[in-house]
């Protein structure tokens, strides 16, 4: 099992696309949480920078996509929390399981940490650091099969975004949403299911009956 992390393990959505709706506005770019949260939900804040620059047509500040970092963690710090239930279906899957996500492992290994949820995974999390593409690209559901000695057509991946989705489809992999999170808005499960995933899960509770039948 390939588990995504912002949104599928730990609730961070809301609280990352407000953070950077304020970073954003602080250097004279409006955009909003919710502009933000349809734009780029499950991708790196590195290609979420080099869109606004080729959006706008000017470089953004030097370091800026490492100054939203900075600025997320010390959010996510006081208010991140586990997606409710995380840990109860984790203690209840048999399956291997592993973590790749977009974002970096600094925030990876804080996010998994604050919420408790490290144990579950460790060592085996993976970032799109690692890989050339990040998602949508299959690249780091290749690569986090491939450390783990998995067949690919055997794997699982969870995940909350379009984006993550159609890298699951693309890597060959069976690929279940999930639309738990708390940015889930209506429709948001239909959207997985249009980009490819088999099934989607609105509560984590209802996670290992739809693996059952993956």
């Amino acid at each position: 099992m390939i588990f995504d992390c912002d949104g599928v393990l730990v609730d961070s959505e809301v609280i990352s696309c407000r953070t950077d709706a304020v970073c954003l506005g602080e250097i004279g770019i409006v955009i909003s949480a919710e502009e933000i949260m349809d734009r780029y939900l499950g991708i790196s804040a590195a290609t979420m920078c080099g869109d606004i620059e080729s959006r706008l047509g000017h470089s953004l500040p030097a370091g800026f996509a490492e100054t939203l970092r900075a600025r997320v963690a010390v959010a996510f710090a006081t208010e991140l929390a586990p997606i409710a239930g995380v840990e109860a279906m984790l203690d209840a899957l048999p399956f291997r399981r592993c973590v790749a996500s977009s974002s970096a492992p600094e925030r990876l290994r804080q996010s998994l940490s604050l919420t408790g949820l490290l144990a579950y995974f460790e060592p085996n999390v993976f970032s799109a650091t690692q890989v050339a593409r990040g998602k949508p690209a299959p690249d780091l559901f290749w690569f986090a099969a491939d450390t783990m000695r998995a067949a690919r057509e055997m794997c699982v991946v969870i995940e909350d975004s379009v984006p993550g989705v159609q890298a699951a489809v693309v890597a060959g992999m069976k690929v279940i949403g999930f639309s738990g999170g708390g940015h889930c808005r209506p429709g948001h499960g239909e959207r997985l299911r249009e980009a490819g995933a088999i099934a989607v899960a609105d509560a984590m509770s209802r996670l290992p009956g739809l693996l059952a039948a993956a």
